[in-house]
Formats: structure tokens, sequence, C-alpha cells
């Protein structure tokens, strides 16, 4: 794959071309020290039409700072993948919502390089807007971590924010519910009520109670509303019959 790498710092720069140069799956590496020597290595790269698979941006540079040049990326006819490499860690929310493939930390470090670089080609490959695991950066006790939308069980509104609830643990991020809903309905989570998006697949019961419909996931009742009951049932009969068939 081709890489466009983007770093106002001259070492660090030079470090992540080296680490680049030295992976198998990289063909080819540009670098560019600000937003605007980018967008010309773009330009004369493809004409805005993709020439690199993926743009390895720093987040604090002078002038167009990454999240502004991602944005201008995203806006592309054919928008390469973009990974963020900073030494900060508070913008990881930002950078999920611009719908950015993985976050890497300064120093980066090898083996977390190439693991954003299969999630690239994985990308790539399945000619999808989104990886095969979509991962959500989420703060807990200071530190940001990355989290598996697969690990992820059902997510509660609060507000402007989501709760993202997993097996063991809950973990709250500057996302709507909606936005969520949209990106991972193809992945199998479907709204049951206007707080609640639940991931079908783990849902083991439907059933009425004198207040509503509920649905059980990991013995937890979660309510459902009138207005989703009957697109519920039906998708959970569609994949009953899927399971039958196979």
């Amino acid at each position: 794959m081709r890489v466009l790498a983007v770093d106002d710092e001259p070492p660090a720069l030079d470090e992540l071309a080296f680490l680049l140069k030295s992976h198998p799956s990289v063909t080819d590496v540009v670098t560019a020290n600000n937003a605007s020597d980018a967008l010309r290595a773009m330009q004369e790269n493809g004409s805005h039409q993709a020439g690199f698979d993926v743009v390895l941006l720093d987040i604090r540079m002078p002038g167009l700072d990454g999240l502004e040049l991602a944005t201008v990326l995203g806006k592309f006819a054919r928008p390469p993948a973009v990974v963020f490499v900073t030494a900060h860690a508070d913008r990881a929310v930002d950078a999920y919502d611009l719908g950015a493939v993985d976050y890497l930390l300064k120093p980066v470090r090898a083996d977390r390089l190439d693991e954003s670089l299969r999630r690239v080609r994985r990308l790539r490959d399945a000619g999808s807007a989104l990886p095969e695991d979509e991962v959500i950066p989420v703060e807990l006790a200071g530190v940001t971590t990355m989290l598996s939308r697969s690990s992820v069980r059902w997510v509660e509104a609060q507000g402007d924010y989501a709760r993202l609830h997993t097996r063991d643990d809950s973990h709250l991020v500057r996302i709507p519910l909606s936005t969520l809903e949209e990106r991972w309905s193809e992945a199998g989570f479907v709204r049951i009520h206007r707080s609640y998006l639940v991931a079908l697949c783990l849902i083991t019961q439907l059933r009425l109670t004198p207040s509503g419909y509920v649905v059980v996931v990991d013995d937890r009742e979660l309510p459902v509303s009138r207005r989703h009951t009957r697109e519920l049932k039906d998708r959970l009969v569609r994949t009953a019959k899927a399971g039958w068939t196979r």
C-alpha cells in the first residue's frame, strides 16, 4: 500500500517513515511537514483520487491541524484511510468522530503500526467504509484505551453522549446514539427504544410484561418501545430462519 505520513516534527517524521519503509505491506512512503505539503502531495499522487491508501497524521500542527486536514480529506471523491499519530491522548474521541481507522500514540511501536496497517488493508480489501471490527477510544481513570465494537453488548443514550455496556463494564463516549445506530446497523445493532441500541445476536428473550415488551441481554431487561416492536420481531424471526437454513 502507498502511505503519506504528515508530521511537523522532523525526528518523529523520520522515525515513522523508517518504520513504514520497513513494513512488508508498504510499497511507497511519502512524507510531508504540514497540511499544505500533504495536500500538494495528494494532488501530485492521484489528483484527489486517493493515490494513497492511508494517511498517517499528527494532530497538533501549525496552520491546518491534523483533525482539520482529515476533514478535508474526507470530502475527496475517494478519501484515503486516516490514522492519527500523536503524543496527546485527549483527542481520541474527536478522531473517532472523523471516522479514523486508528489512533496511535507516540512513540509509535512497530507492532501497533502493524496492527493499524492490517486494519487499513482489511478496510481496503472489503471495499467498506468501516473496519472489520471498529474500535472506539474510551477514557477510564485518565487513560485512553481502544474498545472493540464486538465487545459492546448494548448502548444507552445519555443526552448527547452514549454509554457503551460491555459484559463487565461501561464507558461514556461523546457520540449520539443516532450516530452509532447508523454506523453499526450493518454490524447487527438494532434500535429497540429511543434510549437503547442492542446487539441483535445477544438477545436471548423478547417477552411481554405489564409495562410493555422487554428484551433480555446478559440477564438484563431492556425496554422495547411500541414503534420498534414490530421491526424487532421481524428481525428476530429473520435471524432465526437464517440459522435454521444453514
